[in-house]
């Protein structure tokens, strides 16, 4: 635990084959963890361009655990560069290599260096359903009211 905080913290067990340290959290009550490219040499990313980052990162997440990976606000608004399936989903039982999907939604070409921080990474429980086959739901306020069925913009 953090002394200043009543933050639990989850050991996690994890193998780094890139030359980068760990992710970490940049402050006490941070959410995510930057993760940085792990490369032999730069990728260049065209406009409207995606690619597949390595991270060198390995773990095994517990059962009931994801790791969400997610854009860098940064990069983002700064460059265009983006996480394509945002947010990227690592299953507790997937122990093959972290990579992130980037996509360059800027009009200029954009140079992924080696450790550059691409994108963040969240921890986060989950829970699993067990459908329940039914012919009826339950009425609410809202009924089927859909995308901007409020007004609002």
């Amino acid at each position: 635990m953090h002394p200043n905080y009543n933050v639990r913290m989850m050991q996690i067990p994890i193998i780094n084959r890139s030359h980068h340290p760990l992710p970490a959290y940049a402050t006490p009550l941070s959410a995510g963890m930057d993760l940085r490219a792990n490369l032999s040499e730069p990728i260049l990313l065209q406009p409207m361009q995606r690619a597949l980052v390595p991270t060198g990162l390995f773990m095994a997440l517990p059962p009931g655990m994801e790791a969400q990976v997610r854009p860098r606000s940064g990069l983002a608004i700064k460059h265009g560069i983006t996480v394509l399936n945002s947010p990227g989903t690592i299953d507790a039982d997937y122990r093959g290599e972290v990579c992130v999907i980037l996509v360059n939604l800027s009009e200029q070409p954009f140079t992924i260096a080696d450790g550059e921080r691409i994108a963040q990474m969240v921890i986060a429980r989950h829970e699993q359903v067990e459908w329940q086959p039914t012919d009826t739901l339950d009425e609410t306020e809202r009924g089927a009211g859909g995308f901007g069925h409020s007004g609002r913009s």
